[in-house]
């Protein structure tokens, strides 16, 4: 056991009034063990009502390991639970793949781990990212049940990321890491009062992550604040020979910590993308109205953009056609990879099949987008490739590229999205706005950072920038949280007497 561990674990027994002489490793042991099961149970109560971790990791795995990276060292992370770890199974919340259990660690695990992060365990999502249904409930599946915002629990916690937002919302860890193909990680942070960081796709590895899509999937971290989401950022970034598409990482990453400038908004030409605001709710609009101002206060300037991308209603369709594409070409090599003893569902039709006849999987919702993925031609059909240019070209060269050069400004910004809206699928209580598809179609990176309230629930402020300028978004959007100091947590229940 390593020292340090061993330091920790005597200073806790000491707390508690025990002591425990020198030498005396079974002790040691006992104690470890006694104190992390004690830790997990404690935060299961605080979960109970939220319901935001799938799956704690073994009590044993609970180790601070000497030496690593000191900014991460003995830092509790938890996995949204598409992410691999070797010691839990990972489910990405379907009961197809309950018993996928590899034993490897996601090679953005390693790197938490080889920097000193503790795995505390995985969170819930919206099952299978979101993508099995046009119905979809943001923070169900049916491994996990429903993830509830705490803000509000009859109010979503958007997804797919839900459990990781909320999670780090009410202080079960101070980091958790999402995935993101449009939205999952900026959504979940928004409505749930934390910071969210999509990087740039092709920053961190996708290796050993269920897929959606290589075009546009990224892992990212959401944390309390943009200091702590740098920290983590500069851990999990890097290259990965077996994800082409990190090719550049190595070359592109940077000490983003170091990076963070509390006065970058000085002087910072900063474009608002006006276009996207009426889709909100007016109680944002008026929280957004108010960030402008303070965003003018630290010192940038704030540039009017009325007139959006020329083929933006576009977008959305051909980028549906590229999402349902690579999820049957991506998923069906995902599956392939795992153990066929544990993973019986060996294509996108074996799991269309046993959510057919898996009465838990289908009791809110269908699978009818996994149903159009199935029918799609794949990689080289005429649809695809026409789809990917088409909504490539629009949402990056043509549309944020353009806008940014048009109008000299370093990053873009807009609402996040308006308040939680309902669980309830029937009532009129629906998402208003959302700034996350220009960004995610074009693979450039997308912050949220608390900005403010929406008759009582939280909203973000989002800052997008180009391909590679992680370091600067994070930046301005670390000198926009410490200039407004917005994030309230959530009311905590009391604990019972």
């Amino acid at each position: 056991m390593a020292p340090a561990e061993q330091a920790e674990i005597r200073r806790a027994a000491a707390a508690r009034g025990r002591s425990i002489p020198d030498g005396a490793d079974v002790e040691i042991c006992r104690e470890r063990a006694t104190s992390a099961a004690s830790f997990i149970g404690m935060l299961q109560t605080m979960d109970e009502r939220y319901r935001s971790v799938l799956r704690w990791s073994p009590p044993d795995a609970l180790r601070i390991q000497d030496g690593g990276n000191a900014q991460m060292q003995g830092v509790m992370v938890l996995l949204k639970d598409n992410i691999e770890s070797r010691d839990m199974p990972t489910t990405a919340g379907s009961l197809a793949l309950l018993g996928h259990a590899p034993g490897r660690d996601a090679p953005i695990v390693a790197r938490l781990r080889d920097a000193g992060a503790v795995i505390l365990g995985k969170t819930n999502l919206s099952e299978w990212a979101n993508i099995r249904s046009s119905q979809s409930i943001s923070g169900w599946s049916a491994v996990g049940g429903q993830t509830r915002n705490p803000y509000d629990p009859e109010r979503t916690p958007c997804g797919s990321s839900s459990g990781s937002a909320v999670a780090v919302a009410i202080g079960l860890a101070p980091i958790a890491i999402g995935t993101e193909t449009d939205g999952s990680i900026t959504c979940p942070a928004s409505v749930n009062g934390v910071v969210g960081f999509k990087p740039t796709v092709g920053l961190v590895s996708r290796t050993h992550i269920v897929p959606i899509s290589h075009s546009q999937d990224t892992a990212g971290p959401i944390a309390t604040t943009v200091e702590d989401a740098a920290i983590v950022l500069s851990v999990i970034a890097g290259s990965d020979p077996a994800d082409p598409a990190t090719v550049e990482a190595d070359a592109r990453k940077v000490d983003y910590r170091a990076a963070l400038d509390a006065n970058s908004l000085r002087g910072a030409r900063i474009g608002v993308m006006r276009f996207l605001l009426p889709a909100y709710s007016a109680e944002t609009r008026a929280e957004f109205e108010r960030a402008l101002v303070a965003l003018r206060a630290a010192g940038a300037e704030v540039v009017e953009i009325e007139q959006g991308p020329s083929d933006l209603r576009a977008i959305g369709g051909w980028e549906l056609t590229v999402l349902l594409t690579e999820l049957k070409h991506d998923l069906n090599l995902y599956l392939a990879s795992t153990d066929p003893a544990q993973v019986k569902a060996r294509t996108l039709a074996d799991v269309i099949a046993f959510n057919a006849v898996e009465p838990h999987e289908t009791v809110l919702f269908g699978q009818d987008l996994f149903e159009l993925a199935q029918a799609t031609g794949g990689l080289t059909d005429a649809a695809y490739v026409e789809a990917r240019a088409k909504s490539l070209r629009a949402a990056g060269p043509e549309g944020i590229d353009r806008m940014m050069a048009e109008h000299r400004v370093v990053a873009l910004i807009a609402p996040t999205t308006s308040r939680a809206w309902t669980n309830d699928p029937k009532d009129e209580d629906d998402m208003q706005g959302s700034a996350s598809r220009l960004a995610a179609v074009a693979g450039y990176p997308h912050l949220s950072v608390p900005m403010g309230f929406d008759r009582g629930m939280p909203v973000g402020l989002s800052f997008i920038g180009g391909k590679w300028d992680d370091a600067r978004i994070l930046s301005l959007g670390h000198a926009y949280e410490q200039a407004t100091h917005e994030r309230r947590p959530p009311p905590m229940p009391q604990p019972a007497l």
